[in-house]
């Protein structure tokens, strides 16, 4: 389906790529992982044909529609249902020229293309679109609202609803879980897991991959390596991988020093030279096998203060809300000390609220909410990256918070969050979105703080530094409360959860997978046909290579029964709706008085005959619409 062919890339003097050879099959689901900042979009720009490569090439079959997420939406006048219909180019040239055809009176291209319509599956693209959006969190009433009217995230959700609306066999995703909550996020899993072209997504999101990808494309040292299986496989056969790597170095390595031994042993001596310059060839053509590097840039700790309340922070029966308008009632939370709390629930529910006024950033409608006397909170929310100053450096953000702290303990604190050297003390201006979320997680960690409000912390992350900050929330002393859609992060830290829900919050008593099998099942309740859709992906997968085969011939040769007969049945309804039209103005003029006097016999004789014609030749051409139409059926 696609072969990257001795493909090398360079930016800014760098090669992000040298001499990649990899090659796709069709309907292969493949993540595509590496930090941030090695190609990856880079690699989706190349496909794109948005860029061009140094050397090498990118080949895919010809006539391949390929459909992209796109990162940035400008504020359109026009509704999220228009903007995701927009997706699908060929629906809109249909309906334009349909539209052009109707006004023009032109019968024969109306039913030209209502027929193609109909081939597309055009009738049903507005309930198609619509489920896009109800699945990726809009409600109904937010369907017309304008494009400009929603915030960059909730843009982004609709750039990937008119991706996914888009008919392709080729589906790119750069990024496509960031901005979704957990319930969106089990939908858009479910939805391209019937994705029945070639899927190519970016993601940071180890749970997504393990559920989907069906291979794993590793940017590994200006290479690509291709691994079979999800993320989980992949780090077992990349752990292998460079087991062996290491073995072979340090087998490489003993051979290297003895060769350099012998050579300086016995280099000088006449008996010895051409054996000492047969080594120093072979140790010339010996191509140098890289140590394995398998430590993560990321290693830091998260600071916690030494005086701790208990309870920490206590919500009693409280309203949660915005302008004395509640968004969550009868609230009740007692926070303990080292307590590690998942929240969960749909977008809109009311998620963010809670954490808000946890962090004392909303006034309680109703309640009281008491604090502890040491209580001090670290509240990571997307906002705070916005609020960072571009001017300043991340040495200049944290000696505003601690101005009596060293450089050298700046410097080494920063390091642990992927800032060495030069970049601590640069301004974060070009600082890309994983970078102003390590930064802004820093500032939290140097605050040392004992109550931890985390609001979707994963976004922009790559996956080094989320196992970095897995790893550190497990060694952190004080609580921690988090909002996320990033499941191995909560299955990992949560020891409990609440769900957030309908005005209310409640403790959930089941797992995070009890949560997803009842999302899942909501989803099939309130769509039957995508259940069924699952159904035949579950058993297309059981199929052997031999059955697939004879079930596609299958299909193509119905396929080409099919398509002469509709474009039969389309000729047929063009000449049925010109005769109706000719009998219509025959018998207009048989209305006519005059008509029937005796000068006028033959004109009336001439219009009997015709109209005998016409109504024969409407009866004849119902009668075999009919048929085909039987026979249509019959093969559906």
């Amino acid at each position: 389906m696609l072969s990257l062919n001795q493909l090398s890339i360079q930016r800014s003097g760098q090669y992000l790529l040298e001499n990649a050879t990899v090659t796709v099959t069709a309907r292969s689901r493949v993540a595509i992982v590496g930090p941030n900042g090695c190609g990856k979009s880079t690699l989706f720009s190349l496909i794109l044909g948005e860029l061009g490569a140094d050397s090498g090439d990118i080949s895919f079959p010809g006539g391949t529609r390929i459909s992209h997420m796109a990162q940035e939406t400008p504020a359109l006048d026009c509704s999220a249902l228009d903007f995701v219909l927009d997706g699908d180019k060929r629906l809109r040239q249909l309906q334009a020229e349909l539209a052009l055809a109707e006004q023009a009176d032109d019968g024969v291209a109306t039913a030209r293309l209502h027929h193609e319509l109909d081939l597309i599956d055009g009738y049903s693209a507005e309930v198609r679109a619509r489920r896009l959006l109800e699945g990726l969190g809009f409600p109904t009433h937010w369907h017309s609202r304008a494009v400009g009217e929603f915030s960059g995230g909730w843009r982004i959700r609709l750039n990937l609803a008119q991706a996914l609306m888009c008919p392709s066999e080729l589906l790119l995703l750069d990024e496509p879980t960031n901005h979704l909550d957990l319930d969106a996020l089990v939908w858009l899993e479910n939805w391209l897991l019937r994705y029945q072209g070639t899927l190519l997504f970016i993601s940071h999101d180890r749970d997504f991959i393990d559920h989907l990808a069906t291979h794993v494309l590793h940017y590994d040292q200006r290479s690509l390596m291709l691994y079979t299986g999800g993320y989980s496989q992949f780090e077992e056969a990349r752990a292998m991988r460079l087991a062996q790597q290491q073995a072979l170095y340090v087998k490489q390595q003993a051979r290297i020093a003895e060769i350099q031994s012998f050579v300086r042993r016995f280099g000088a001596k006449a008996t010895k030279a051409k054996q000492a310059q047969s080594r120093l060839k072979e140790l010339e053509r010996m191509e140098l096998i890289a140590a394995a590097h398998v430590d993560s840039p990321f290693s830091f700790s998260l600071p916690c203060s030494d005086k701790i309340s208990s309870p920490l922070l206590v919500i009693d029966d409280a309203g949660l809300g915005y302008d004395a308008q509640p968004v969550l009632q009868h609230v009740n939370l007692t926070l303990l000390p080292g307590a590690r709390l998942g929240v969960l629930g749909a977008n809109g529910e009311g998620k963010s609220t809670l954490i808000k006024t946890l962090a004392g950033q909303l006034p309680l409608i109703s309640g009281r909410r008491t604090g502890g006397e040491h209580l001090r909170i670290g509240y990571f929310a997307q906002h705070q990256l916005e609020a960072l100053d571009p001017g300043a450096t991340p040495m200049q953000h944290l000696q505003k918070v601690r101005p009596q702290a060293s450089e050298q303990e700046i410097r080494n604190f920063l390091g642990g969050f992927g800032f060495p050297g030069e970049q601590a003390a640069g301004d974060i201006k070009n600082f890309s979105g994983g970078e102003r979320a390590r930064l802004a997680l820093a500032l939290i960690a140097w605050n040392k703080p004992n109550l931890l409000l985390l609001d979707e912390p994963t976004n922009h992350l790559d996956l080094d530094m989320r196992h970095a900050l897995n790893m550190a929330l497990q060694e952190y002393p004080g609580a921690v409360i988090v909002v996320s859609h990033d499941r191995h992060l909560l299955r990992a830290m949560a020891d409990q959860f609440v769900w957030v829900h309908g005005g209310r919050m409640e403790p959930y008593n089941g797992s995070l997978e009890d949560y997803e099998k009842e999302l899942l099942s909501r989803l099939r309740a309130n769509q039957p046909e995508a259940a069924k859709s699952d159904a035949s992906a579950e058993e297309e997968m059981q199929e052997s290579a031999e059955d697939r085969k004879r079930r596609k011939r299958e299909e193509a040769e119905k396929r080409q029964r099919l398509s002469p007969l509709r474009k039969k049945i389309a000729t047929l309804e063009a000449e049925i709706e010109k005769l109706q039209g000719k009998l219509q103005e025959i018998e207009a003029q048989l209305g006519e008085g005059d008509l029937y006097e005796d000068k006028n016999k033959e004109q009336l004789k001439a219009l009997l005959e015709s109209q005998r014609v016409n109504r024969q030749s409407l009866s004849e051409a119902e009668e075999t619409w009919l048929e085909l139409n039987e026979e249509l059926e019959g093969l559906l």
